[in-house]
């Protein structure tokens, strides 16, 4: 089982793909993916909208399951776990990997109980005053909310709820936190925060992060993925891994003619 495996003495990939195909139904939406997602640092997947970029991000922690046509071929590991394996519970493997939303989505509760919802549900133990307050010092949202934690999640700005959406995820205390274009509803301020707040979560996490904003992939990604598509006669649209390097090789010296127009905004 995921919750089994032992992270301190592993290599320095987290995740890693070989050969992935994802299928809905009989359409392929993303062909022969193979990547390494290094511990510790944040990789960008950038690209055109209908390159796959979310559905590949949604692969590493099994959140394609819930779609009734998904269907993977190849294999997605976690260390050396694959975590399509049948024995693998997908609930387990999305503790260990934490998922930030396009839009900010705090539950209808306090603000203590989105951060203490997770925890509980999980049977956590420990002081949980102190894992609400320490999860929220790490999304750099304490000082905003330390006086205001009964009041309702849903009444905090656009960047604080992101944030606390962040806080929420932290506290599984995971190992990988996905982000699906955190910043997209934000206003510049909240977009400002949230990327700091990235920098300094690498330290402790492995941070995936899907954007379509090519300047902030450069600014908070140590690795970058270039995403194409291709059409096909029928107008179907499947995307494959053109480049992955690090991110100032993607923006400065890409290998690929596809990466230099697209970094360099010829189209998109």
């Amino acid at each position: 089982m995921v919750t089994n495996i032992s992270t301190a003495n592993q290599t320095d990939t987290v995740l890693r793909t070989e050969g992935l195909n994802i299928y809905y139904g009989n359409f392929l939406a993303v062909r022969d993916v193979w990547m390494d997602i290094p511990k510790n640092r944040v990789t960008a997947f950038i690209g055109p909208s209908g390159c796959g970029k979310s559905t590949l991000l949604r692969c590493y922690n099994r959140l394609n399951d819930l779609i009734e046509s998904f269907r993977a071929e190849g294999k997605v590991f976690y260390y050396d776990e694959n975590l399509y394996a049948p024995q693998v519970d997908p609930v387990e493997v999305r503790r260990k990997i934490g998922m930030v939303f396009q839009r900010p989505n705090p539950f209808p509760k306090s603000v203590y109980d989105n951060i203490a919802f997770g925890p509980r549900l999980n049977g956590y133990k420990g002081d949980m005053d102190e894992l609400v307050e320490r999860s929220l010092k790490q999304a750099a949202l304490w000082d905003d909310v330390k006086d205001k934690l009964k009041q309702s999640g849903l009444s905090l700005s656009g960047g604080q709820q992101q944030r606390l959406c962040i806080a929420r995820a932290i506290a599984v205390q995971p190992d990988v936190i996905l982000m699906d274009e955190p910043c997209s509803a934000l206003d510049p301020i909240s977009t400002l925060q949230v990327e700091e707040l990235i920098h300094e979560l690498k330290q402790r996490y492995t941070v995936v992060i899907v954007t379509h904003n090519m300047q902030q992939a450069s600014r908070v990604s140590d690795m970058t993925a270039f995403f194409n598509v291709q059409t096909s006669e029928k107008g179907g649209r499947t995307g494959y891994l053109v480049e992955y390097d690090r991110t100032e090789a993607i923006f400065q010296n890409p290998q690929q003619q596809a990466t230099k127009e697209y970094v360099s905004g010829k189209f998109g």
